[in-house]
């Protein structure tokens, strides 16, 4: 059996190359897009070399970049069998008080939402054909809060959804994944001494009992900090 392709955005670094590390153990050929085309190469000559790994310099927000992708996905090594559509950006949070200029919001749009949407376009026929995997990541169904790249994300979850829906009856599976480690996130935002967004609760505590009433299809609450006390220890 020919060994499987494992193709991931924003593979230089973070998330992208630990991907790209645990795919090559797992017996998987990787293709690495990014726009660092350096470090891409670093990282295939680490990983084995062209046998094993491919670096392709894209900007996930050029149609005609990722389709040059796809097509030396299958040029070189005939398949595609998992499709990872992780390159993303996030502006400055904040939408009053956040200091993101136009231009950097969309950049993180067109990264975030049109990149995605243009992997998974590109890259689902070969998926269908390999009986495939398309994985993209989401910051949780939570909001991050005044933040664009965590709506982004939102869409992407929506966006999975309808592909997932479009392709019963195939053999394509479509998965969605949440990179963070809750409870050291949690930890990492909380301030509640001294609120950042305007409301009475820190973060950490809204962000749990946001996560609760979400569940419930609520909308998100705006608590004082003394209702959401048990909430915090419970994130801990």
């Amino acid at each position: 059996m020919a060994r499987r392709v494992f193709l991931i955005t924003g593979g230089a670094g973070g998330i992208g190359s630990a991907t790209a590390r645990r795919a090559v153990a797992a017996g998987y050929r990787a293709v690495l897009a990014g726009r660092d085309e350096a470090r891409l190469n670093v990282l295939a000559e680490e990983l084995g070399g062209p046998d094993v790994a491919l670096g392709v310099r894209c900007d996930v927000q050029d149609w005609a970049a990722q389709l040059a992708l796809v097509e030396r996905t299958l040029e070189t090594w005939g398949r595609l069998d998992v499709a990872f559509a992780n390159a993303g950006v996030a502006a400055g949070a904040g939408f009053v008080r956040g200091e993101a200029t136009p231009e950097q919001w969309r950049t993180t749009v067109l990264t975030n939402i049109f990149g995605v949407a243009a992997t998974a376009r590109l890259s689902v026929q070969a998926l269908i054909e390999s009986r495939g995997h398309l994985l993209g990541s989401v910051v949780g169904r939570v909001p991050i809060p005044g933040s664009l790249y965590s709506a982004t994300k939102w869409a992407v979850t929506g966006m999975s959804e309808s592909i997932r829906a479009e392709q019963i009856g195939t053999a394509v599976r479509v998965t969605v994944i949440r990179p963070h480690d809750r409870a050291s996130w949690l930890r990492r935002h909380d301030d509640s001494s001294s609120p950042p967004f305007g409301g009475a609760a820190g973060p950490r505590s809204r962000y749990a009992a946001a996560r609760r009433r979400s569940s419930r299809g609520l909308p998100p609450p705006r608590l004082p900090a003394d209702a959401c006390a048990g909430l915090r220890k419970a994130a801990r």
